[in-house]
């Protein structure tokens, strides 16, 4: 199940998703990866109860190699928090939803 609320971004629209988004939370993350299919409901849930307060958004590191390198993801699932544009948080492995939620306030 995914969230009509989440974004697929690609090498071409995530910059731009990153710039013009307050607050934005990305999941790096692949089909193949355990850790990821596990951590994939929280994103989505996330997305739900933040719509129009969080962008919420997803990169498929198979999919989007370009971004996957520049950002140096090594490990997935990786979640980067960004506000106005600035990094502000990065995570690697599974995080709680409530841990997730603390670091978007």
């Amino acid at each position: 199940m995914s969230s009509h609320h989440l974004l697929q971004l690609t090498d071409a629209s995530f910059n731009q998703t990153v710039a013009s988004s307050p607050i934005l939370l990305v999941d790096f993350w692949a089909p193949w990866c355990g850790p990821c299919k596990m951590i994939g409901p929280v994103i989505d849930e996330i997305a739900e109860e933040l719509a129009g307060k969080v962008t919420v958004a997803k990169v498929n590191v198979d999919d989007c190699p370009a971004i996957a390198a520049e950002h140096r993801i090594s490990a997935i699932p990786t979640i980067m928090i960004f506000r106005d544009g600035q990094l502000v948080d990065r995570s690697t492995g599974l995080a709680s939803k409530a841990g997730l939620l603390e670091k978007l306030k």
